[in-house]
């Protein structure tokens, strides 16, 4: 790990993406966010997801359908907690966002349930495409 991306990042973002943390649930400041933009890796960058797949899935944490591109985010098997769970990671510099299941609305059937901490928002940018 670098002491670059130490250096970027507060506390709570350094846990969750370089420590595989979460947040508590309700705090995220992007949880409410109804703004039209894209969300960015904090620690990269890299692209997504769109507010445009953005829902509220009432789990207490930024909630989307669907990824930007193909290749915006990797899922990885966790096995932690003595469940097993699909971590989601960012494609670009395997940071850890969340997790996704398969309980989410149509068309995708799925939830990326992403941590708010994990995220950088950028207002109006490709706020209308997926």
């Amino acid at each position: 790990m670098s002491d670059d991306i130490r250096k970027k990042l507060n506390d709570q973002q350094f846990h969750v993406t370089q420590e595989k943390g979460t947040e508590r649930p309700f705090t995220g400041q992007y949880l409410n966010n109804k703004e039209k933009g894209q969300y960015h890796c904090v620690c990269c960058g890299h692209p997504l997801f769109s507010s445009g797949t953005k829902y509220d899935s009432g789990s207490g944490w930024p909630s989307f359908w669907d990824k930007k591109s193909e290749d915006a985010v990797t899922v990885q098997v966790d096995n932690s907690l003595g469940m097993q769970r699909e971590e989601v990671e960012c494609s670009n510099c395997h940071a850890h966002l969340g997790h996704v299941f398969t309980d989410g609305p149509q068309p995708t059937g799925l939830r990326y349930c992403i941590n708010s901490a994990a995220l950088d928002f950028k207002k109006g940018e490709h706020s209308d495409e997926n």
